[in-house]
């Protein structure tokens, strides 16, 4: 059930089964009150700090980074459908960058998660690779793969696939071994062990390793988006900041922050879905 729903089935009158849009209207203000306030928050930081950009004869040319003019322009540029044109590249290569990250991540995690010697034996590998830089790798992908989108979707991967391969391992562990015993009674084999037993348990944590790799995949995408691409958010945010159009810039950093917060929102919801505590 949706919150609305929620919400609405909490007020419904028990005299004639109507709704108390009232008491309906107060709850709804009264969810909503932290975020707004946040955001209010959040925009006024935003606001002041471009009053003293632009009060600033040293910094006055960047006075564009303000909220006034970075909404408009933003609205300019949903009205054209350039956001789209710089979007759906992005949200391509990171789709394509988490792809991969979970077929390799999430059966590696499993296997680790296992078998206790495969575990020790690629702890120190794994974790040693896990500390570099996704961006490090970005000379070693212009020189591996041929073309520039490839090279973006392999850095992405990179920084995807250890928060899914390690959210995989761990919840294969907090596995019941009494599970497992009696799956074997009664005659489960390896591919029925992992679809009865394995995936079903592990789901949650499968979704909490892509939440967190999403952040870091999302993260990584702009910076990688400076390469030799022509298209994307990053692309976008180099050419604004190369042609001055500090408004245009600004914009795009909205257009980012709201398409994370949407990817995130997207992965609690799987999250809720799987989860074993949800109430019925």
């Amino acid at each position: 059930m949706s919150s609305v729903q929620s919400i609405t089935g909490e007020h419904l009158t028990a005299r004639d089964g109507g709704i108390d849009w009232g008491s309906l209207m107060r709850s709804v203000l009264a969810r909503l009150a932290y975020p707004l306030a946040g955001i209010s928050i959040l925009v006024a930081v935003w606001w002041f700090g471009g009053y003293l950009i632009a009060s600033n004869p040293d910094t006055e040319s960047f006075a564009d980074f303000a909220p006034v003019p970075a909404f408009i322009r933003l609205g300019d540029l949903l009205e054209s459908g350039a956001v789209w044109t710089a979007v759906f590249p992005s949200l391509e290569r990171i789709g394509y960058g988490l792809l991969w990250a979970v077929l390799i991540g999430v059966p590696t995690g499993v296997a680790i998660g296992l078998y206790a010697s495969l575990r020790e034996l690629s702890h120190v590998p794994f974790q040693f690779l896990r500390m570099i830089s996704p961006l490090a790798w970005m000379p070693i992908a212009v020189l591996a793969f041929e073309t520039w989108d490839a090279a973006i979707v392999f850095l992405v991967a990179v920084a995807a696939i250890w928060p899914v391969l390690f959210s995989s391992a761990q919840g294969v562990r907090r596995i019941d071994p009494l599970w497992f015993k009696v799956a074997r009674n009664l005659g489960a084999d390896g591919l029925q062990m992992l679809r009865r037993i394995i995936f079903p348990a592990i789901a949650q944590d499968i979704f909490a390793g892509i939440r967190l790799a999403v952040g870091v995949a999302w993260i990584v995408l702009v910076p990688a988006e400076y390469l030799g691409v022509t298209s994307g958010l990053g692309y976008a945010i180099n050419d604004a900041r190369d042609t001055l159009e500090y408004d245009t810039l600004a914009a795009m950093v909205v257009v980012i922050g709201v398409i994370g917060f949407l990817l995130d929102g997207i992965c609690v919801t799987l999250i809720r879905r799987f989860s074993w505590h949800q109430e019925g």
